[in-house]
């Protein structure tokens, strides 16, 4: 998709194709879109941004972002998609955008059982998964969600950081690294078992990493199976609230579906350091 080009939409036209292009992509009736085009053009006349990646005339991705709080200089990403191999230039397109208007951080949530949208968030984008959120939207009737619970990964990037290299190359040595933590995480002890019978989680002996896995295709197993990946959802749920409660954040996910949760190094300190009762 060479010929692709990426704008930010600000006619009623635009604001529809948009509204369909998530309809297909979360499997709604045209009538009733994740968001509705109306919403899009009240958000964007609000001081938010759609962006639209089209190949010629056809709709190929699409983001919404809002402003969060002035102090905070944060921007919050409300929908994203796109075909594949065009996230990247979609998120830098929104990044620029709120760079621009002062913005230094954003903030999105996905479903932590997509692994793919974990790597993505993860290793291209170099975000952090810093808060974990127990049914967030509550039930949902979609026809890739229905039937399932909400839980949603909230996700910090930092804007102004240097872009983290692609998993796989070798010239700064992150393969080795994916080689030295596949290896750590497989020397752990197995703390929780998954609903398939093997390995759900690992903790690190010295208790700065914990490692949790997700099913292959958790879309593909809802539909297939309701009940047995809503197992899935406790399961990894109550690992992610168990280590963010101590801690810790989400900051890598392996392409055989591995996330990585490290300790904060000040959240460790804290521990450490002695506090009087009722010290805040």
């Amino acid at each position: 998709m060479t010929s692709v080009s990426i704008r930010t939409v600000h006619d009623t036209a635009g604001f529809t194709a948009v509204a369909d292009y998530f309809s297909e992509v979360w499997q709604t009736p045209r009538s009733a879109p994740p968001l509705l085009p109306e919403t899009l053009n009240s958000l964007a006349h609000a001081g938010g941004a759609v962006h639209a990646a089209y190949d010629g005339e056809r709709v190929v991705g699409g983001c919404v972002a809002v402003f969060g709080p002035p102090a905070a200089r944060e921007t919050y990403s409300l929908l994203a998609a796109a075909e594949r191999g065009l996230g990247p230039r979609l998120k830098e397109a929104q990044r620029a955008w709120a760079v621009g208007l002062g913005a230094r951080t954003m903030r999105w949530t996905f479903d932590p059982l997509v692994g793919r949208n974990a790597r993505f968030n993860f290793v291209k984008l170099g975000a952090e998964g810093t808060g974990y959120l127990v049914d967030f939207y509550g039930p949902m009737a979609d026809g890739v969600n229905d039937g399932d619970e909400s839980d949603r990964l909230e996700v910090t990037w930092d804007l102004t950081a240097a872009r983290r290299p692609s998993t796989g190359t070798s010239a700064d040595g992150t393969a080795d690294r994916t080689a030295e933590t596949a290896a750590a995480r497989e020397a752990a002890p197995v703390t929780h078992p998954a609903p398939d019978g093997g390995p759900l989680a690992r903790r690190d002996p010295g208790d700065r990493y914990v490692w949790c896995r997700v099913p292959e295709d958790i879309v593909a197993l809802r539909a297939m199976d309701a009940e047995r990946a809503l197992g899935w959802r406790r399961a990894v749920r109550e690992v992610f609230t168990k280590a963010f409660a101590e801690g810790f954040t989400a900051t890598d996910m392996s392409r055989d579906g591995w996330y990585t949760l490290t300790r904060r190094e000040d959240t460790r300190r804290d521990e450490d350091t002695p506090r009087e009762e009722g010290t805040p």
